[in-house]
Protein backbone atom coordinates (compact mmCIF):
# COMPACT_ATOMS: atom_id res chain seq x y z
CA UNK A 1 0.00 0.00 0.00
CA UNK A 2 1.55 3.17 -0.89
CA UNK A 3 0.24 6.41 0.80
CA UNK A 4 -1.61 8.82 -1.07
CA UNK A 5 -0.14 12.31 -1.35
CA UNK A 6 -1.31 14.94 -3.23
CA UNK A 7 0.29 18.35 -4.36
CA UNK A 8 -1.29 21.43 -5.98
CA UNK A 9 -0.11 24.15 -8.05
CA UNK A 10 -1.72 26.74 -10.36
CA UNK A 11 -1.45 26.71 -13.88
CA UNK A 12 -2.93 29.13 -16.81
CA UNK A 13 -5.59 27.37 -16.47
CA UNK A 14 -6.39 26.73 -13.46
CA UNK A 15 -5.58 24.39 -10.09
CA UNK A 16 -3.47 21.29 -10.87
CA UNK A 17 -3.96 18.21 -8.60
CA UNK A 18 -0.76 15.64 -8.48
CA UNK A 19 -1.74 12.87 -7.17
CA UNK A 20 0.47 9.94 -6.01
CA UNK A 21 0.12 6.49 -4.12
CA UNK A 22 -3.11 4.64 -3.75
CA UNK A 23 -6.49 6.51 -4.43
CA UNK A 24 -8.87 3.86 -2.29
CA UNK A 25 -11.64 3.75 0.68
CA UNK A 26 -8.87 4.71 3.18
CA UNK A 27 -7.65 7.83 1.50
CA UNK A 28 -10.26 9.03 -1.07
CA UNK A 29 -11.28 11.17 1.47
CA UNK A 30 -8.09 13.41 1.22
CA UNK A 31 -8.86 13.90 -2.25
CA UNK A 32 -11.99 15.16 -1.61
CA UNK A 33 -10.71 17.59 1.10
CA UNK A 34 -7.99 18.76 -1.38
CA UNK A 35 -10.53 19.34 -4.05
CA UNK A 36 -12.47 20.91 -1.42
CA UNK A 37 -9.49 23.46 -0.38
CA UNK A 38 -8.95 24.63 -4.12
CA UNK A 39 -10.75 27.08 -6.17
CA UNK A 40 -12.27 26.83 -10.01
CA UNK A 41 -13.30 29.41 -11.27
CA UNK A 42 -15.36 29.85 -13.76
CA UNK A 43 -14.30 28.66 -17.30
CA UNK A 44 -11.37 27.38 -15.29
CA UNK A 45 -10.44 23.79 -15.42
CA UNK A 46 -9.17 21.44 -12.61
CA UNK A 47 -6.32 18.47 -13.72
CA UNK A 48 -5.96 15.81 -12.03
CA UNK A 49 -2.44 14.76 -12.84
CA UNK A 50 -2.66 10.90 -12.27
CA UNK A 51 1.10 9.51 -13.35
CA UNK A 52 1.86 8.74 -9.50
CA UNK A 53 -1.58 7.07 -8.98
CA UNK A 54 -0.42 3.21 -8.34
CA UNK A 55 -3.96 2.07 -7.02
CA UNK A 56 -7.38 3.09 -7.67
CA UNK A 57 -10.58 1.43 -6.14
CA UNK A 58 -14.52 2.26 -6.61
CA UNK A 59 -13.75 5.09 -3.55
CA UNK A 60 -11.39 6.00 -5.58
CA UNK A 61 -13.64 6.16 -8.33
CA UNK A 62 -15.91 7.87 -6.31
CA UNK A 63 -13.68 10.72 -5.01
CA UNK A 64 -12.50 11.49 -8.97
CA UNK A 65 -16.71 11.79 -9.90
CA UNK A 66 -16.99 14.32 -6.53
CA UNK A 67 -14.32 16.36 -8.16
CA UNK A 68 -15.81 16.64 -11.44
CA UNK A 69 -19.16 17.46 -9.24
CA UNK A 70 -17.09 20.15 -7.67
CA UNK A 71 -15.58 21.82 -10.66
CA UNK A 72 -18.58 21.98 -12.68
CA UNK A 73 -20.93 23.38 -9.19
CA UNK A 74 -17.82 26.35 -9.55
CA UNK A 75 -18.51 26.81 -13.54
CA UNK A 76 -15.54 25.13 -14.29
CA UNK A 77 -14.06 21.70 -16.20
CA UNK A 78 -12.28 18.53 -14.94
CA UNK A 79 -9.43 16.62 -17.14
CA UNK A 80 -7.71 13.80 -15.90
CA UNK A 81 -3.91 13.51 -16.59
CA UNK A 82 -1.89 10.43 -17.24
CA UNK A 83 -4.09 8.19 -16.28
CA UNK A 84 -2.58 4.86 -15.56
CA UNK A 85 -3.81 1.93 -17.97
CA UNK A 86 -5.22 -0.33 -15.07
CA UNK A 87 -7.22 2.56 -14.38
CA UNK A 88 -8.19 3.85 -17.55
CA UNK A 89 -9.59 0.28 -18.56
CA UNK A 90 -12.19 0.76 -15.57
CA UNK A 91 -12.79 4.21 -16.26
CA UNK A 92 -13.47 2.73 -20.28
CA UNK A 93 -15.66 -0.48 -18.60
CA UNK A 94 -18.00 1.89 -16.38
CA UNK A 95 -18.09 4.59 -19.26
CA UNK A 96 -16.31 7.56 -17.66
CA UNK A 97 -14.03 7.55 -20.43
CA UNK A 98 -17.09 9.35 -22.19
CA UNK A 99 -17.13 11.89 -18.74
CA UNK A 100 -14.19 13.00 -17.99
CA UNK A 101 -12.06 14.85 -20.83
CA UNK A 102 -8.19 12.75 -20.85
CA UNK A 103 -5.01 13.88 -21.98
CA UNK A 104 -1.67 11.97 -21.94
CA UNK A 105 -0.31 14.47 -19.35
CA UNK A 106 -0.78 17.69 -17.74
CA UNK A 107 1.32 19.38 -19.56
CA UNK A 108 -1.20 18.44 -22.40
CA UNK A 109 -4.22 19.27 -20.26
CA UNK A 110 -3.09 22.30 -19.31
CA UNK A 111 -1.58 23.91 -22.90
CA UNK A 112 -5.37 23.75 -23.93
CA UNK A 113 -7.03 27.32 -24.05
CA UNK A 114 -10.99 25.82 -24.02
CA UNK A 115 -11.95 22.33 -22.11
CA UNK A 116 -14.97 22.08 -24.07
CA UNK A 117 -14.56 18.59 -24.22
CA UNK A 118 -15.17 18.60 -20.61
CA UNK A 119 -18.81 18.07 -18.99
Amino acid sequence: MSPLTITTRDADTGPVLEITGDLDHHTAPELRKAVDGVTVDVGQLLVLDLAGLDFCDSSGISALLAARNAAIESGGHIALAAVPANTARILGIVGLDQVFSLHPDAATATGRSSAASCS
